[in-house]
């Protein structure tokens, strides 16, 4: 699966892919006969001008650099061959070197242009780049997998025009049985990916010396303040982060503490239900109410399916504004083989907002307990 995730990830940092050169040469051969003839059927150089002229804009916007200067250089050449050879006696020079001339800076300003655009896109596909690295050393490669659970999920970092998504997730085994957070930083891009940081790493090392969920969050808590004073005094924006932490015990049951997350549905036996939890207020904003977290207990016995999602899929809209219906589709699909859920619910959300770009970052991972769990 990680290498599944790999590919994906390429695929979407892909620029522009420019056409062959086959492709750009028969292209502009096609053109240019349909606008010669366009000008010999007319009796007028003014086709010329309004078509064959702006055919380098449309490659800068398409081909690499050599591909437009082979496309300029063709045009600048066809219309000055055609403007000399339709040139009458007696006729002004004027308009026919004006026409030239203005081929000739088109052509080159198209050059320039697709030289900017390939230098911004590659820019930006370096930025996208360090992003992903940067978000693979803070999650780890899914499924997961301790003695008593196995994790399995979807999460895709980058969509569309965004680099980083604000989501964590993280699986650990404890001398207190396996914990799991999941999580989505406030605000999206490069900036959260500190604060994310942050969140991982007071998880991974608190879950080891902490025995009680309550002071697990607390030191979470506590991560993210320190951060956020740290970000004040370099001039960024505060963050806080919706989290979701659950401790999976070896008597059939689950402890939770939800820090204003999206809550997790239990799927056993064809039914969803969806465990009562206290939510509290997000890491990072502790200080702000005087109730401590609390920890809220429930069943979750062998066979059961816990689903954990980030609002990137309860928030995902079609295009007339109705939100995903999660829990409609979960009571209403199959059961799927092992770790297939999560990628199903992905590929389902993304189908009902019709890929219109109304939907955010989304992770979905899916617990269930092992043979020796």
């Amino acid at each position: 699966m990680p290498r599944n995730r790999e590919r994906r990830t390429a695929r979407a940092f892909e620029a522009i892919e420019p056409p062959s050169g086959a492709e750009t040469v028969l292209g502009v051969i096609a053109v240019t006969a349909l606008v010669v003839i366009l000008g010999a059927l007319s009796g007028s150089a003014v086709w010329l001008l309004g078509l064959l002229v702006f055919l380098p804009g449309t490659a800068s916007a398409l081909c690499t650099v050599r591909q437009t200067a082979f496309v300029a250089v063709w045009t600048t050449l066809v219309v000055t061959a055609t403007v000399l050879a339709g040139h009458r006696a007696g006729q002004r020079w004027l308009d026919s070197v004006v026409m030239m001339l203005l081929t000739l800076a088109l052509g080159a300003t198209s050059v320039y242009a697709c030289h900017r655009r390939l230098r911004r896109e590659h820019d930006l596909l370096r930025l996208r780049s360090t992003a992903v690295v940067m978000q693979r050393h803070i999650l780890r490669p899914l499924p997961i997998r301790t003695a008593g659970v196995r994790v399995d999920g979807v999460y895709e970092p980058v969509q569309e025009d965004r680099l980083v998504g604000g989501d964590v997730y993280d699986a650990v085994e404890t001398l207190w049985g396996t914990r799991l957070l999941i999580g989505d930083v406030q605000g999206k891009g490069l900036a959260a990916v500190g604060t994310a940081f942050a969140v991982i790493g007071a998880f991974r090392e608190a879950a080891h010396r902490e025995p009680t969920l309550t002071a697990l969050v607390a030191a979470m808590d506590s991560s993210v303040v320190l951060h956020n004073q740290y970000a004040e005094r370099t001039g960024q924006d505060e963050r806080f982060v919706t989290a979701l932490v659950v401790a999976v015990d070896d008597g059939g049951g689950a402890e939770a503490v939800n820090c204003g997350h999206v809550p997790p549905y239990l799927l056993h036996d064809g039914a969803v239900t969806t465990p009562v939890l206290e939510s509290g207020v997000p890491l990072g904003l502790a200080a702000l109410t005087d109730e401590p977290a609390a920890v809220s207990r429930f069943p979750f016995p062998p066979g059961a399916t816990l689903l954990l999602t980030t609002d990137g899929i309860t928030e995902t809209r079609a295009p007339d504004g109705t939100f995903y219906p999660l829990e409609e589709r979960l009571a209403g699909r199959p059961p799927a083989p092992l770790g297939r859920t999560p990628r199903a619910l992905y590929e389902d959300a993304r189908a009902f907002a019709e890929d219109d770009g109304q939907h955010d970052d989304i992770a979905i991972l899916t617990v269930r307990r092992t043979a020796g769990g």
